[in-house]
């Protein structure tokens, strides 16, 4: 089905932006703002009342210009269209860095077609991840390229990857889940990949870290135990840059395991990450 992506990605943007300037004008106005409302998973899988009312802007936003389309968001759940289109959405994406006061966590608003609640039967159309912290912007559309919108104003950059480093020379960016027995088995993964690269990164927002990786500020990324709404949106700007996802032993990128790098990089990640096992957790 042909989508008009310009115009999905100019909306995405918008929406994204506009959860941005409600984040930011509840921190100028409300000293709790970052306040922790409820938890999920664990005791340290927080929610603050922010991440729910940004959710709830993106959808009346989307629901009002686009009522045919689903809406998947982390908060509120799944409600399927008609149009064969559905918006995967992240109000905060790295609630804890936003709870903390580190500058690192987005608004992440991906279009996607097919079945986003499926690992590998979604595509997505157009994308936009929003720092508010820092006002960086990044959009893709399919077939229309990335770019990053600094905050700093200093113009819209057009992303390309070029070729990647050898994995012993590469930056990598990782994360962690929140329940002890998974964070167990992705240390031992960590200790088994730390001698095979230059580095190891931990930011704490995925969908930052595949824009990390678009941008060139990491070399690549993996991690266990994301969500499509975590990184929905900067799949596309990644893979619009010229970069490549993937899961292990030829499984799509999902909750078992999300790599994002350009080639032959990602295939030597890969390859280090199948031998540690990094898509199961301890028996």
């Amino acid at each position: 089905m042909s989508h008009d992506a310009a115009a999905l990605r100019a909306l995405a943007e918008r929406v994204a932006r506009a959860g941005g300037d409600l984040i930011r004008a509840g921190l100028a106005d409300d000293p709790d703002a970052r306040a922790v409302e409820s938890t999920k998973s664990t005791a340290t899988d927080i929610v603050t009342a922010m991440d729910r009312a940004v959710e709830r802007l993106l959808r009346e936003q989307l629901a009002a210009q686009r009522p045919d389309d689903g809406l998947l968001g982390e908060e509120n759940g799944y409600a399927p269209g008609d149009s064969g289109l559905t918006w995967v959405l992240d109000p905060i994406d790295g609630t804890v860095n936003y709870r903390y006061g580190i500058d690192a966590y987005a608004v992440s608003v991906a279009v996607v077609e097919g079945d986003p609640t499926v690992d590998g039967a979604w595509t997505p159309v157009a994308a936009c991840v929003h720092n508010p912290a820092t006002g960086d912007t990044w959009t893709a559309g399919r077939g229309l390229g990335a770019a990053l919108a600094p905050g700093d104003g200093s113009g819209v950059r057009e992303l390309k990857l070029g070729t990647p480093p050898e994995l012993d020379q590469a930056l990598v960016a990782t994360g962690f889940g929140y329940a002890a027995t998974r964070r167990a088995g992705q240390a031992r993964v960590l200790t088994g990949v730390l001698p095979r690269i230059r580095d190891i990164r931990r930011i704490g927002s995925a969908s930052l870290d595949l824009c990390g990786v678009a941008t060139g500020t990491v070399d690549a990324y993996y991690e266990r135990g994301v969500n499509v709404w975590d990184i929905a949106a900067a799949v596309l700007v990644l893979t619009e840059a010229g970069g490549v996802l993937s899961g292990l032993r030829g499984a799509p990128a999902g909750g078992a395991m999300v790599v994002g790098a350009a080639s032959p990089l990602l295939e030597g990640l890969c390859d280090v990450l199948g031998q540690l096992d990094a898509d199961s957790d301890p028996v």
